[in-house]
């Protein structure tokens, strides 16, 4: 026993993180084209007007993606390179080089899953207000109509959002990722709604074109319990659900209980302000839409115990280069906690490891540390399918090494080395440890 015979493999990435091209072809700006440009907001002062050059070098990743076996790609559009302006006039430019990535998965054998919205709003719609805007659910909707309209015939897994805990959380209440602002309770309250109902009514619009799968996608630390008592059970999923506290946008339950129970975290409706959004029954039908899956993105954990409440991480132990801990168990506990209150299938459509990553002197890159990390994660996710959590896939974070948002350049997450230099592609240890997964269907784990 293990994972499901059509469980599915693949690697993910993001637009801004590899495509570059960032002011060719027609393309319009976007909150990142403009944050990164902002002294002393990135590591270094990096951007991602080129980034891993995919746009120009589309091939060279196709190359990669066949030697790694993958069944399937996870990458996000960037909203400005097809309507430059947010809404309106199409960019036909950015529409043929999706066309051309699309098409050329396809050709390989290569599963598209498409992300609408990996974080990159287009510049024209932040001067409108962006998500603080009570039209951008609308805003939405005409994007992703024109996404089912040029590619549902041939795209059929999509993603709505990629981790609204994040874009949210660190780019209007932290202020450390684009656009940059520090918000109070009530304005992140009415941006959560807003990407609630653009999320639902993103669903209903790629349903018209036929049969598909759609999901979105929470960036999500799981509570593991200390102990496999009872108590400690209870404790640690009780403590994942809890989102009533000033950084509620980094929590699960505030977006996901709308989105498959129908109904906020009882404390959104006892909150009073004069600023508060109002939240109309007919809002949550539409958010509320039949799923197919739950996405997951998991780097991390958080241990629980029933007498000592939230422990966090021993003393000491194990991070990665970015620093963050190491707690491979919430490769099974996420999954599972997620499973019973959603019942939805689980897929991690993000789960890697940032390190030391060198060019040796064989020319070769050695990441043993990666691989170690890759393989005890992914025990315990097997653990998780064979327990009967009903699990879809796993996409491994990331293809290629990348902009890595306020970090620049500096962390390194790839199972891909880019020379960034010259842009050229080296296949990682890790990544010919993926491929041995793949090949095997993790009966190598």
């Amino acid at each position: 026993m293990g994972f499901k015979k059509d469980f599915i493999w693949g690697a993910a990435s993001s637009s801004y993180q590899v495509e570059g091209a960032a002011f060719e072809d027609g393309k319009g700006l976007n909150i990142w084209d403009a944050f990164t440009h902002e002294k002393g907001k990135i590591f270094d002062n990096h951007n991602g007007d080129v980034a891993c050059d995919q746009y120009h070098l589309l091939n060279e990743d196709f190359g990669v993606m066949t030697e790694l076996g993958l069944q399937s790609y996870r990458f996000s559009v960037n909203w400005a390179r097809i309507i430059p302006d947010g809404t309106g006039k199409v960019n036909e430019k950015g529409i043929e080089f999706y066309n051309k990535l699309i098409d050329g998965l396809i050709k390989r054998g290569i599963k598209p899953c498409m992300t609408l919205y990996h974080w990159e709003l287009p510049y024209a719609l932040h001067l409108k207000g962006g998500w603080l805007n009570d039209d951008s659910p609308k805003w939405f909707e005409e994007y992703a109509s024109l996404i089912q309209e040029r590619f549902g015939d041939r795209v059929h897994d999509f993603i709505t959002f990629n981790e609204p805990q994040v874009f949210v959380g660190c780019g209007y209440f932290e202020g450390s990722h684009a656009p940059g602002y520090k918000l109070g309770r009530a304005e992140l309250m009415r941006i959560g709604h807003n990407v609630l109902k653009a999320h639902g009514l993103a669903v209903k619009v790629l349903r018209k074109g036929g049969e598909c799968k759609i999901g979105i996608t929470g960036a999500s630390c799981p509570a593991i319990p200390v102990s496999d008592s009872e108590s400690d059970i209870k404790a640690a999923e009780k403590c994942y659900y809890e989102s009533d506290y000033d950084a509620f946008a980094f929590s699960d339950a505030f977006w996901f209980d709308p989105i498959y129970k129908g109904r906020y975290p009882d404390w959104v409706y006892g909150y009073k302000a004069v600023n508060k959004p109002v939240i109309k029954d007919s809002d949550l039908e539409i958010i509320c839409q039949p799923l197919d899956f739950l996405g997951m993105n998991i780097y991390n954990g958080k241990y629980v115990s029933e007498k000592e409440g939230v422990l966090g991480h021993p003393q000491g132990c194990s991070r990665t280069l970015i620093g963050w801990p190491i707690t491979p168990e919430a490769l099974y506990w996420g999954p599972r906690f997620m499973y019973e209150r959603y019942k939805k299938p689980i897929i991690i459509t993000e789960n890697g490891m940032s390190c030391h990553d060198v060019i040796s002197l064989d020319g070769k890159v050695h990441d043993e540390n990666r691989i170690d990390y890759l393989h005890r994660y992914l025990l315990e996710y097997k653990r998780a399918a064979e327990d009967g959590i009903e699990l879809d896939g796993y996409y491994v974070w990331s293809l290629t090494d990348n902009f890595e948002w306020a970090n620049g350049y500096k962390e390194r997450f790839g199972i891909t080395y880019i020379d960034y230099k010259t842009n050229k592609r080296i296949i990682k240890d890790s990544g010919q440890f993926i491929k041995s997964v793949i090949e095997t269907n993790g009966g190598n784990l």
